[in-house]
Order: structure tokens, then sequence, then C-alpha cells
């Protein structure tokens, strides 16, 4: 099977940090099985402010996780909806971490979700540069998350194609196409290793090293160099 040699370009992406990188983190120190999702962080002065859905314990127990802790300023009960609170918080920059880079960068955050294990970010740009201005953002704030998922969504630059080999291209294209990179995927390794005629692990290492090679062009030449 050769799939069409077309140009594609990252504007969505998936990051994931450690829980306790990211300031809602310290709920999971206390409460180590509720969940927490970040609806939307807003910039407001020199505060930041989340708005975050938790999910296994009351508004009370997470309002005083919060008190004391290093910049906040408030945090209160916006609603209730059957067993999930909505609260919303001030934070001072300073303090805020990764909800820094969410408001300073272009790029928005789609989808926020935390566990003790891990915080997944969804974030999407206009185009390659607004996720590299969100990845530099993190990284001035000593903050390095690992890319999980890009989503190819447009067309990329000559140059960025011209960085991708052949099959590299054509396993991207096609899980592209087949639904690989939705959420919930649409389709497995089994069945794109089935269409190209490879093993699973030939088509996962094609994934991995296609994207290292967008991300090699999209990123400045300091942060690709640093990893």
């Amino acid at each position: 099977m050769q799939a069409q040699r077309i140009g594609i370009m990252a504007t969505e992406a998936t990051f994931t940090i450690p829980s306790d990188e990211f300031p809602l983190g310290c709920v999971f120190e206390r409460f180590p099985d509720v969940s927490v999702h970040l609806e939307r962080v807003i910039p407001a002065g020199d505060l930041v402010v989340p708005y975050f859905w938790v999910r296994g314990t009351t508004a009370e127990d997470i309002e005083d996780v919060f008190t004391g802790q290093p910049g906040v300023k408030s945090i209160r009960l916006v609603d209730t909806v059957e067993d999930q609170r909505l609260l919303r918080a001030e934070w001072e920059q300073d303090y805020s971490g990764i909800m820094q880079a969410l408001t300073e960068s272009a790029a928005v955050l789609i989808d926020g979700n935390g566990t003790n294990e891990q915080w997944t970010f969804e974030i999407r740009g206009n185009d390659r540069s607004e996720i590299a201005d969100f990845h530099q953002h993190c990284q001035e704030l000593d903050i390095q998350p690992t890319l999980t998922e890009l989503h190819a969504l447009t067309p990329i630059s000559t140059d960025t194609e011209k960085a991708l080999t052949e099959p590299q291209e054509e396993a991207l294209i096609l899980a592209y196409e087949r639904g690989y990179y939705q959420t919930p995927r649409e389709v497995t390794l089994k069945e794109l290793s089935d269409e190209l005629g490879i093993t699973q692990q030939a088509v996962a290492s094609r994934l991995r090293r296609g994207i290292e090679q967008i991300l090699g062009e999209t990123l400045p030449e300091s942060e690709a160099n640093n990893g």
C-alpha cells in the first residue's frame, strides 16, 4: 500500500507531566483517588485563574487542601453537578507553573485531566509556531512536558515534509487518515501494520521517528538540541 504523499502539519498536541509538577496536583497528596478536569485558565492581571472540576471528594475538602498553599489568593465553589464540583481559584503567576505557559502562549487549552500519576494536556495552535511557543514557555519555567500525541490537521511546509522519509510519511498519513490520533483511537497499531505489511513495532517506530522529525523542524534549534 502506498499512501498519497501530501504535506501535513501538527496543530494539536498532547503533553503529559507528573502530577506533582502542576499546582493543582497538590490535591492528590491528600486525596489520591480523586480526578481533576481543568476546564479553562484565564489570565487576570498578575493572577492566573483556573476553573477546574473535581470528582471524588467534597468542595470543602478541596478548599481545605489549597488553604495556605503558596500563591493561592482565593478558591471558591462555582457549581455542583451530581458528584462533580466546579471550583475557581486565583493564583499568583510566580506560583502558577504550567498554567502560566497556558496563558502566555498563543496555544489554546482543549483539555486538561489529572490523576495522582500524571496530568494530560491537549492544546491547539493556529500553526506549528504556537505549539513550539508553548513548549518554550514550559522550558523557561523549568517544566519538561512529554509529547505523547501529535495531530496533523493542515499542510506543512516543504522543508518539514522533506525531513520525513517516505516510510515515515506513509505511516503518519495512514495513521492520521485512519483515526489513530483521534480520542478514542479509531484504529489499532495491528490494523495499521496489517495494511502497511510490516510489524507493529516497525509502525510504532516510524510514527515516533516521524514525529521527532516534525518537532525537529518545528521547535527552535536550541530546544531541539536540548531535548
